[in-house]
């Protein structure tokens, strides 16, 4: 299994900034106003309001369970593309890091009284730290030999956990939630945490993709020895992206422990888990920024249908499995990426 990225995510740098000295002939910048930029804003308005429709949908909690648990996957699979999709190094353990977040502001709740809506921020700092350590071990391997040590690293931590009791071993910990008031309002502080969440990792994304730093990545993503030869620190970029896409992860872990009122290593160490964060950004195409967001949509719909239809099935499992099949042999580099090589590609989904 190749970790480089394919399709547009593996487009030589030239064709990329090809773009730049045609855009400098012009403005020298996209413009403020654009279908793109209205259509973000519109999108972002509707989310933001849409927690005040109730009386108005009749689904509505259902309704806003099921936004809130895309903002997550959103979250997550951007996330994993700073890494995943800008460097081409595939990770199959990047759940750690909402274990991280979800364990670290489960203690603070459990032992300190401290709110997550409160610690979110400081379990994504805590999960860039072990970001850090974490790279500086996994990237001194390289292709296939790095999804095996992210691989180990998922079930080493989730055999750690089992074992200490101080955390509740296998049990986990349960989390004391707010249920005084309306219940059908329950989910809303939850939605308003992980809506920002997923704005504020898409927006770093966005700026990574189109910095200095996301051009240095990209670089590594082709060929990491002539990547050095121009001057690039390749260990010191790498781990930078390693840390950048634990960040957000961290925080929504910590809201969707908190939103569970439980913590345990079976809910989120899973290869399950690690492989729907990749093939989210894989399905849209990773190496994009609209891709990731795409992908996460998507997934969750075709899940949620499936599931309407034949339950937590195997036969629910199969239906999703082929729909993803015959979506990926249509768009062999994502969505966004296959749609950008045909030249078809909307003008809202190109954010790169």
């Amino acid at each position: 299994m190749s970790v480089m990225p394919q399709g547009d995510a593996a487009e030589p740098l030239a064709d990329r900034s090809q773009a730049g000295p045609a855009a400098a002939a012009g403005n020298g910048r996209r413009p403020l106003v654009s279908s793109r930029n209205i259509t973000a804003v519109l999108v972002l308005v509707v989310l933001a309001l849409l927690p005040l429709t109730s009386g108005f949908v009749g689904p509505y909690a259902y309704m806003l369970q099921i936004v809130m648990t895309v903002l997550m996957w959103i979250t997550f699979s951007s996330s994993w593309n700073i890494l995943g999709g800008f460097t081409g190094y595939v990770s199959l353990g990047h759940n750690v890091f909402i274990a991280v977040g979800a364990y670290f502001s489960g203690y603070l709740l459990v032992f300190h009284g401290v709110s997550p809506f409160l610690s979110a921020p400081l379990s994504g700092l805590v999960s860039v730290v072990v970001g850090i350590v974490i790279g500086f071990i996994t990237l001194r391997t390289y292709g296939d030999a790095f999804i095996i040590a992210t691989i180990a690293l998922l079930l080493l931590v989730r055999i750690f956990l089992e074992q200490w009791d101080y955390l509740g071993g296998t049990t986990g910990l349960n989390l004391p939630v707010d249920v005084t008031g309306n219940p059908l309002f329950i989910t809303v502080p939850y939605y308003y945490a992980m809506l920002i969440i997923a704005v504020l990792a898409v927006f770093v994304a966005h700026r990574v993709a189109h910095s200095k730093l996301g051009l240095g990545l990209r670089a590594l993503a082709e060929d990491e020895v002539k990547a050095a030869v121009a001057g690039i620190n390749v260990r010191q970029y790498k781990i930078a992206a390693y840390a950048l896409s634990a960040l957000f992860i961290g925080m929504a872990g910590s809201i969707w422990a908190y939103s569970l009122s439980y913590v345990t290593p079976e809910q989120f160490l899973t290869l399950q888990i690690a492989a729907q964060m990749m093939l989210m950004a894989v399905l849209g195409g990773r190496g994009t920024i609209a891709g990731p967001i795409l992908g996460a949509v998507i997934m969750v719909a075709i899940t949620e249908v499936s599931t309407t239809f034949f339950g937590s099935s195997a036969i629910n499992l199969a239906i999703t499995g082929v729909l993803l099949v015959i979506v990926l042999l249509v768009f062999p580099s994502g969505i966004v990426g296959s749609l950008r090589q045909r030249r078809k590609l909307p003008s809202v989904l190109d954010w790169d």
